[in-house]
């Protein structure tokens, strides 16, 4: 099982001079699959020569006030998802494409927020302050950096949002034509009134950096800063898993086979594994939908938390040591290291 999808686009929006969003339906009979939380991402196949390649794109609309889900994808130089979004992708096209993932999502929409942004980074922010105006009741400051007023995604509607909760949103832009590129003393005096918030921060990494670093040099504890990082994949997560090896023994502890228990999307499942591969590869011969989109430990798409039992990942770029002390795992990294394991994809 690959967990591959199909999207039909059924619009495509000109944003700006150089981003286009795909406004996306699932295929009759997947609806279920394309259920998503605020802030997380979908991955695209892409052709790439005389093959293919697959791009992970934001989703900017909210699963509490759009019908349909929607991507917007900003033109790079020489960037090969998205000008061939730009330039191929039209109404009616049908996209293949991996269920929604990602960890660059609240655990709760109640309290206040600080969304910062630069160029499309703003996309997964604009999806968690559209979830977070609905389902909460906190204030939303949004830090936007663009290279001008031409650059702005979703201007008007983040007017619109601004005039329909007075009060509660409010929208800062920095302009660089403008004001120039911002310091860590501009930064910091834009986020000193904001720093009792949760704060998600998506951009370039050089503008993640120096918001970072602004924020903990105002005393903001890191397990309040979030941070979303753009990447390309090396491999096609796309292709088909080849059968499971045999294996002399198992990788399991005292070689055992390895009871898994899976929470997703409300249910419970249980696999039995025999430790070898990893742990992605069994779920999903099991016919389990888990999430997934690198496979290479570099996404978060497939994160998940151990309840009971331990792992060992064989690779890991994305985890932070207290992602990692929170219990979450990359299952398609994750080799066992106990007989029994309980984990969770639920939140």
């Amino acid at each position: 099982m690959t967990g591959s999808l199909k999207a039909r686009v059924a619009r495509v929006i000109r944003e700006t001079r150089d981003a286009h969003s795909l406004v996306l339906e699932p295929t009759e009979g997947q609806e279920d699959r394309f259920s998503y939380r605020p802030g997380q991402f979908l991955t695209i196949r892409v052709p790439a020569g005389d093959g293919w390649a697959a791009r992970c794109y934001s989703l900017c609309s909210s699963p509490d006030t759009d019908d349909g889900l929607q991507v917007t994808v900003k033109r790079v130089d020489g960037g090969l998802g998205s000008n061939w979004i730009c330039d191929h992708v039209t109404e009616g096209d049908v996209l293949e494409v991996l269920r929604p993932a990602g960890t660059f999502t609240p655990s709760s929409l109640d309290g206040d927020f600080l969304l910062v942004a630069a160029g499309s980074g703003v996309t997964p922010v604009m999806s968690i302050l559209k979830s977070a105006l609905v389902r909460g009741t906190g204030k939303i400051t949004l830090l936007y950096a663009n290279q001008d007023e031409q650059s702005v995604i979703f201007a008007e509607e983040l007017r619109g949002l601004v005039a329909a909760h007075p009060g509660r949103l409010s929208v800062v832009h920095w302009l660089t034509s403008v004001q120039g590129l911002p310091t860590a003393d501009t930064f910091r005096a834009l986020a000193a009134p904001y720093t009792d918030r949760q704060a998600f921060i998506c951009g370039p990494g050089p503008f993640m950096e120096l918001a970072t670093e602004a924020l903990a040099g105002l005393g903001m504890p890191g397990d309040r800063v979030h941070t979303e990082k753009f990447f390309s994949l090396g491999g096609d997560p796309f292709a088909e898993t080849g059968p499971e090896a045999e294996a002399e023994g198992t990788d399991g502890a005292d070689g055992a086979q390895v009871s898994v228990e899976v929470e997703l999307d409300g249910q419970t499942s249980t696999v039995t594994w025999s430790g070898s591969g990893h742990l992605l590869d069994a779920l999903l011969r099991a016919g389990i939908d888990a999430p997934f989109s690198c496979r290479e430990g570099s996404c978060s798409a497939c994160a998940c938390v151990v309840l009971e039992g331990e792992v060992s990942l064989d690779a890991n770029t994305v985890l932070d040591d207290q992602d990692l002390a929170d219990g979450l795992i990359l299952a398609c990294q994750a080799k066992p290291l106990s007989d029994r394991l309980k984990i969770s994809y639920d939140g």
